[in-house]
């Protein structure tokens, strides 16, 4: 009976010390969940007629209110901080027509490689340096025409089970109809079709408008919508951007057939 009794009164200390320890781990481990914010740069510049800042702007402050830590830059210097690059959950990438270094190149490329996803829209991501093959490569596109400028044409959503474009009807626009050179490793989500009124020739053609792709342990994800900022007042336009964003910071819970486990 005595040792029963001893056995009762150290069972009590030692339940209060287990219970101190998981209450202690718990607060660490909902410290450590504030702590690992997502991380998000946007890189905005090159040719003004896209209205890079404008849609920036539409874009930048949603994606702090789904909770992101936000950096806006204007220098594609930004790419030379290898270990900055390397703490971001994504980068979205806003600049036409303009020049980039090999070492900027080179730390783009690698941090998208290493994991980090990068995302944009029109000519932002898919007009950004023309003599830039390897950039190219990781995109998975390249303007070459928009027969007729800015006309109105209708998007086709071509994958409506993929949850950047669940739920979406076909949609118009009115803006450019952008004609590409396109990696056909890439997964369309969303298509149009050129009528041949301006060049007769592409008829018909049936081109991608919104994919996602992988590149090394990154998430790739493009939209030739946007070419300016009023182009993000068609509600579908602005929804494709937002998700996209999502799934290239992985802040979307959906797998990857590369990244299921055998």
């Amino acid at each position: 009976m005595r040792r029963v009794v001893a056995m009762g009164l150290e069972e009590k200390p030692m339940k209060k010390r287990i219970l101190v320890v998981l209450l202690m781990a718990c607060l660490a481990a909902s410290g450590s969940a504030q702590e690992k914010k997502k991380k998000a740069l946007f890189v905005w510049g090159g040719w003004e007629g896209h209205e890079p800042k404008q849609c920036v702007d539409i874009f930048a402050p949603w994606l702090k209110e789904q909770g992101f830590d936000v950096e806006i830059s204007k220098t594609l210097d930004s790419y030379l901080d290898a270990a900055k690059l390397k703490s971001l959950d994504l980068i979205v990438q806003a600049v036409t027509q303009a020049a980039i270094t090999p070492e900027q190149e080179n730390g783009l490329l690698d941090a998208v490689m290493g994991g980090v996803g990068i995302a944009g829209w029109h000519g932002g991501l898919a007009d950004s340096f023309r003599s830039s093959v390897n950039y190219e490569y990781m995109i998975g596109g390249q303007w070459v025409a928009h027969p007729g400028g800015v006309i109105d044409y209708e998007v086709t959503i071509a994958d409506p089970k993929d949850p950047i474009t669940a739920g979406l009807a076909d949609f118009k626009m009115h803006s450019e109809q952008y004609y590409m050179q396109v990696d056909p490793n890439n997964k369309v989500l969303a298509t149009t079709r050129f009528s041949g009124s301006y060049d007769r020739w592409i008829k018909g053609v049936v081109m991608p408008v919104v994919w996602k792709k992988p590149f090394g342990k990154g998430r790739v994800f493009y939209t030739s919508l946007g070419h300016v900022a009023a182009d993000f007042d068609v509600p579908e336009a602005r929804e494709i951007v937002k998700r996209g964003m999502l799934w290239a910071a992985r802040a979307m819970k959906e797998k990857e057939p590369s990244e299921k486990k055998d």
